[in-house]
Protein backbone atom coordinates (compact mmCIF):
# COMPACT_ATOMS: atom_id res chain seq x y z
CA UNK A 1 0.00 0.00 0.00
CA UNK A 2 2.34 2.11 0.87
CA UNK A 3 4.62 1.65 -2.21
CA UNK A 4 1.08 2.47 -4.31
CA UNK A 5 1.09 5.54 -2.23
CA UNK A 6 4.85 6.89 -3.17
CA UNK A 7 4.05 6.10 -7.08
CA UNK A 8 0.94 7.79 -6.75
CA UNK A 9 2.55 10.55 -5.35
CA UNK A 10 5.52 10.59 -7.78
CA UNK A 11 3.36 11.18 -10.80
CA UNK A 12 1.25 13.71 -9.48
CA UNK A 13 4.49 16.11 -8.47
CA UNK A 14 5.49 14.96 -12.21
CA UNK A 15 2.24 15.91 -13.75
CA UNK A 16 2.46 19.28 -12.04
CA UNK A 17 6.12 20.37 -13.18
CA UNK A 18 5.57 19.58 -16.62
CA UNK A 19 5.25 22.85 -17.87
CA UNK A 20 7.91 24.15 -15.08
CA UNK A 21 10.58 21.79 -16.64
CA UNK A 22 10.01 22.96 -20.47
CA UNK A 23 10.47 26.92 -19.44
CA UNK A 24 13.75 26.66 -17.41
CA UNK A 25 17.02 28.69 -18.52
CA UNK A 26 18.70 27.39 -21.68
CA UNK A 27 15.35 26.02 -23.08
CA UNK A 28 14.72 26.67 -26.94
CA UNK A 29 11.20 27.14 -28.12
CA UNK A 30 10.49 27.16 -31.56
CA UNK A 31 6.81 27.32 -33.69
CA UNK A 32 4.23 28.57 -35.31
CA UNK A 33 1.12 30.82 -34.79
CA UNK A 34 -1.55 30.60 -37.50
CA UNK A 35 -2.48 34.08 -38.36
CA UNK A 36 -0.08 37.06 -40.05
CA UNK A 37 -0.65 38.01 -36.31
CA UNK A 38 -0.65 41.91 -37.15
CA UNK A 39 -3.54 44.22 -38.13
CA UNK A 40 -5.14 42.70 -41.05
CA UNK A 41 -8.44 44.46 -42.80
CA UNK A 42 -8.95 40.70 -44.89
CA UNK A 43 -8.79 38.52 -42.06
CA UNK A 44 -11.78 36.52 -42.27
CA UNK A 45 -10.48 33.12 -40.88
CA UNK A 46 -9.58 33.15 -37.03
CA UNK A 47 -6.93 30.71 -37.76
CA UNK A 48 -5.41 32.67 -40.35
CA UNK A 49 -5.84 29.70 -42.87
CA UNK A 50 -8.99 30.11 -45.43
CA UNK A 51 -9.46 28.79 -48.65
CA UNK A 52 -12.86 28.81 -50.65
CA UNK A 53 -13.83 25.74 -52.85
CA UNK A 54 -16.65 27.87 -55.02
CA UNK A 55 -16.24 29.53 -58.36
CA UNK A 56 -14.52 33.07 -57.81
CA UNK A 57 -13.85 32.56 -54.20
CA UNK A 58 -11.17 34.19 -52.32
CA UNK A 59 -8.44 32.55 -49.85
CA UNK A 60 -6.19 33.50 -47.01
CA UNK A 61 -3.04 32.31 -45.93
CA UNK A 62 -1.04 33.45 -42.55
CA UNK A 63 1.67 32.28 -40.81
CA UNK A 64 3.55 34.12 -37.59
CA UNK A 65 7.00 31.73 -37.07
CA UNK A 66 8.56 32.25 -34.01
CA UNK A 67 11.78 31.44 -32.07
CA UNK A 68 12.94 31.75 -28.70
CA UNK A 69 15.46 31.20 -26.31
CA UNK A 70 14.96 31.00 -22.33
CA UNK A 71 17.46 33.55 -20.89
CA UNK A 72 16.60 32.72 -17.20
CA UNK A 73 13.81 30.38 -15.55
CA UNK A 74 9.83 31.75 -17.09
CA UNK A 75 11.75 34.65 -18.88
CA UNK A 76 11.86 34.42 -22.98
CA UNK A 77 13.34 36.49 -25.83
CA UNK A 78 13.24 36.08 -29.38
CA UNK A 79 11.86 37.12 -32.54
CA UNK A 80 8.42 36.51 -34.83
CA UNK A 81 8.00 36.78 -38.95
CA UNK A 82 4.77 38.12 -40.02
CA UNK A 83 3.67 36.86 -44.03
CA UNK A 84 0.08 37.14 -44.76
CA UNK A 85 -2.05 37.20 -48.07
CA UNK A 86 -5.80 37.70 -48.25
CA UNK A 87 -7.63 37.95 -51.53
CA UNK A 88 -11.39 38.67 -51.01
CA UNK A 89 -14.09 36.92 -53.45
CA UNK A 90 -14.72 38.66 -56.30
CA UNK A 91 -18.11 39.89 -55.56
CA UNK A 92 -16.17 42.08 -52.55
CA UNK A 93 -14.15 43.49 -55.36
CA UNK A 94 -11.43 41.11 -54.92
CA UNK A 95 -9.36 43.09 -52.60
CA UNK A 96 -5.68 41.64 -51.55
CA UNK A 97 -4.34 42.77 -48.73
CA UNK A 98 -0.35 41.95 -48.57
CA UNK A 99 0.94 41.35 -44.80
CA UNK A 100 4.74 40.96 -43.58
CA UNK A 101 6.93 41.96 -40.68
CA UNK A 102 9.81 41.10 -38.52
CA UNK A 103 9.60 42.02 -34.79
CA UNK A 104 11.91 41.28 -30.89
CA UNK A 105 9.62 38.80 -28.90
CA UNK A 106 9.34 38.46 -25.48
CA UNK A 107 7.61 36.44 -22.58
CA UNK A 108 6.81 36.00 -19.36
CA UNK A 109 5.45 33.01 -18.07
CA UNK A 110 3.62 33.40 -14.56
CA UNK A 111 3.95 30.75 -11.68
CA UNK A 112 1.45 29.03 -10.14
CA UNK A 113 -0.59 31.58 -7.57
CA UNK A 114 1.87 34.41 -8.73
CA UNK A 115 -0.28 37.81 -9.07
CA UNK A 116 -3.09 35.82 -8.37
CA UNK A 117 -3.24 34.18 -11.09
CA UNK A 118 -3.71 30.39 -10.96
CA UNK A 119 -3.05 27.55 -13.96
CA UNK A 120 -6.67 26.33 -15.67
CA UNK A 121 -4.67 22.47 -15.88
CA UNK A 122 -2.00 20.78 -14.79
CA UNK A 123 -0.23 20.62 -17.78
CA UNK A 124 -0.81 24.63 -18.41
CA UNK A 125 1.10 28.08 -17.94
CA UNK A 126 -0.57 31.41 -18.47
CA UNK A 127 2.18 33.98 -19.99
CA UNK A 128 2.43 37.67 -21.05
CA UNK A 129 3.79 38.03 -24.51
CA UNK A 130 5.27 41.59 -25.95
CA UNK A 131 6.44 41.77 -29.56
CA UNK A 132 7.90 45.07 -31.52
CA UNK A 133 9.33 45.70 -34.95
CA UNK A 134 9.01 46.51 -38.27
CA UNK A 135 5.86 45.54 -40.37
CA UNK A 136 3.20 46.59 -43.43
CA UNK A 137 0.04 46.12 -43.94
CA UNK A 138 -0.83 46.93 -47.77
CA UNK A 139 -4.89 46.75 -48.75
CA UNK A 140 -4.69 47.47 -52.59
CA UNK A 141 -7.26 50.25 -52.92
CA UNK A 142 -7.25 50.82 -49.18
CA UNK A 143 -5.76 51.56 -46.01
CA UNK A 144 -1.69 50.96 -46.29
CA UNK A 145 0.62 51.30 -43.31
CA UNK A 146 4.16 50.59 -43.08
CA UNK A 147 6.35 51.12 -40.76
CA UNK A 148 6.32 50.26 -36.42
CA UNK A 149 4.23 47.35 -35.15
CA UNK A 150 4.00 46.56 -32.07
CA UNK A 151 1.64 43.70 -29.27
CA UNK A 152 0.87 43.14 -25.71
CA UNK A 153 -1.53 40.57 -24.13
CA UNK A 154 -2.00 37.69 -22.20
CA UNK A 155 -2.16 34.15 -23.21
CA UNK A 156 -1.90 30.59 -22.07
CA UNK A 157 0.32 27.34 -23.06
CA UNK A 158 -1.41 23.84 -22.72
CA UNK A 159 1.07 20.77 -22.87
CA UNK A 160 0.16 17.89 -24.51
CA UNK A 161 3.56 16.15 -24.47
CA UNK A 162 6.54 16.84 -22.63
CA UNK A 163 7.61 18.98 -25.86
CA UNK A 164 4.79 20.20 -27.68
CA UNK A 165 2.34 22.83 -26.58
CA UNK A 166 -0.89 24.10 -27.94
CA UNK A 167 -1.64 27.91 -27.23
CA UNK A 168 -4.06 30.86 -27.59
CA UNK A 169 -3.36 34.40 -27.01
CA UNK A 170 -5.36 37.56 -27.06
CA UNK A 171 -3.58 40.93 -28.04
CA UNK A 172 -3.42 44.37 -28.69
CA UNK A 173 -1.88 44.90 -32.31
CA UNK A 174 -1.09 48.51 -33.42
CA UNK A 175 0.79 49.53 -36.91
CA UNK A 176 2.20 53.23 -36.79
CA UNK A 177 4.29 54.65 -40.26
CA UNK A 178 3.63 56.11 -43.26
CA UNK A 179 1.26 55.28 -46.17
CA UNK A 180 -2.30 56.19 -46.65
CA UNK A 181 -2.98 55.78 -43.51
CA UNK A 182 -1.09 56.50 -40.14
CA UNK A 183 -2.10 54.48 -37.78
CA UNK A 184 -3.72 51.23 -37.51
CA UNK A 185 -4.88 48.99 -34.77
CA UNK A 186 -6.92 45.79 -33.52
CA UNK A 187 -7.49 43.40 -31.03
CA UNK A 188 -6.16 39.83 -32.14
CA UNK A 189 -7.12 36.14 -31.27
CA UNK A 190 -4.46 33.82 -32.32
CA UNK A 191 -3.79 30.21 -32.43
CA UNK A 192 -0.73 28.25 -32.37
CA UNK A 193 1.50 25.46 -31.68
CA UNK A 194 5.18 25.45 -30.10
CA UNK A 195 7.72 22.74 -29.51
CA UNK A 196 9.91 23.27 -26.51
CA UNK A 197 13.66 21.69 -26.28
CA UNK A 198 15.26 21.20 -23.46
CA UNK A 199 18.63 22.93 -22.83
CA UNK A 200 21.11 19.72 -23.41
CA UNK A 201 19.03 19.23 -27.02
CA UNK A 202 19.11 23.05 -27.82
CA UNK A 203 22.88 22.60 -27.43
CA UNK A 204 23.09 19.97 -29.36
CA UNK A 205 21.42 21.45 -32.22
CA UNK A 206 23.72 24.58 -32.19
CA UNK A 207 27.08 22.34 -31.95
CA UNK A 208 26.12 20.05 -34.44
CA UNK A 209 24.33 21.95 -37.72
CA UNK A 210 24.37 18.64 -39.73
CA UNK A 211 21.54 17.28 -36.98
CA UNK A 212 19.01 20.57 -38.45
Amino acid sequence: MKKLLFLATILFLSSINTANAQIQEGNLMVGSDFGSGLVNPGNNSILGLNFGLNDGAGYELGLSPKIGYFVRDNVLIGAVANLGFTKSPKSEGSTETTVYGFQALSRYYLSPGEKGVNNLLKHGRFFLEANAGVAGVNVAGGATTNGLAFGVGPGYSYFVTNNVALETNIKYNGLVGGGNTTYQHAIGLNFGIQVYLPSSKAKELRDNPDMR
